[in-house]
């Protein structure tokens, strides 16, 4: 019976341990996007496209997506040359981070505002 206790508490370290390179990557993760929202506020096209990867593919809300950061870039710039007023915050709730330290995913809240009022 005590073998129980003592096993769990193995197992619970255990996996505080390989937890703990995924917490310092899900930082790192939590920091860029909150760069990302920055340099979307200030209509920073080189700040959002500085952590982007040249095959970065952008899924719109719409279902539609660009493919590679030089398309990325120029759908930015063309949103804020028609939208002068738009702003996105990215809140992401939770990271996922793949077993293989390759692929990385936010689930989370995205919402945008347009300043401009006409009457």
């Amino acid at each position: 019976m005590a073998r129980r206790p003592a096993f769990i508490l193995i197992l619970f370290f255990a996996q505080l341990l390989n937890a703990q390179p995924n917490a310092k990557d899900e930082a790192l993760i939590r920091a860029a996007r909150q760069a990302s929202n920055t340099a979307i506020a200030k209509h920073d096209v080189e700040g959002i496209a500085k952590c982007l990867l040249p095959d970065f593919i952008m899924v719109r809300g719409n279902a539609t997506h660009a493919t590679g950061r030089d398309a990325v870039t120029a759908d930015w710039k063309k949103l804020f040359a028609t939208n002068p007023q738009v702003n996105y915050v990215r809140t992401p709730l939770q990271v996922t981070i793949s077993k293989n330290d390759t692929l990385a995913w936010e689930t989370g809240t995205w919402k945008a505002t347009l300043l401009q009022c006409r009457w």
